[in-house]
């Protein structure tokens, strides 16, 4: 699948989505940064297509996310080491490990836990304000506009921050 910008938004979520909103794409990205590197391994871990697990590591390295590295001249053999672009992904991963771990995990629990190095202890990730430090809650998120910003964007000014969705009260019509 070829890179596809969203050309007529001005937003940075959707440029992302360009390079690794395809469904592969993030779980290749998650097997290399887990250190599963080569074709036959990134294959077996995900299960993806040969010819389509090709196309998305062309993609990845275009991009900037990975360097493919010549390890065998015979039989001629490439692995796929992350940039700082790719490894700059890993909050994301996080973030989405969190999400499944919380709304779509198996019945066990968590398939997998991330383990601080520092320390060896299980780690939550979680926001901090790089002002203050604080904890950041998904309530008290509002967006304003950036550098970037449209003009549209500026006039809309700061935007309403994400609030989760109320259960309807009881007798009250759909």
């Amino acid at each position: 699948m070829p890179y596809r910008p969203f050309t007529t938004q001005n937003c940075s979520i959707a440029a992302a989505l360009a390079i690794v909103g395809e469904r592969w794409t993030l779980l290749i990205m998650r097997e290399v940064l887990l250190g599963h590197r080569r074709f036959a391994e990134i294959k077996r871990e995900v299960g993806v297509a040969p010819n389509i697990l090709s196309d998305r590591l062309q993609v990845l390295v275009e991009q900037g996310l990975l360097e493919r590295k010549l390890y065998s001249e015979r039989p001629e053999s490439y692995e796929y080491i992350p940039t700082s672009k790719g490894t700059d992904l890993t909050p994301t991963l996080v973030a989405l490990m969190q999400w499944g771990d919380r709304h779509a995990a198996p019945a066990g629990g968590p398939p997998r836990v991330h383990v601080h190095t520092s320390c060896g202890h299980d780690a939550h990730p979680r926001l901090h304000c790089s002002h203050c430090g604080e904890v950041i809650e998904s309530s008290q998120l509002r967006v304003r506009p950036g550098p970037g910003a449209t003009p549209k964007q500026r006039a809309e000014g700061v935007l309403p921050q994400l609030t989760r969705a109320r259960s309807p009260s009881p007798g009250a019509r759909a």
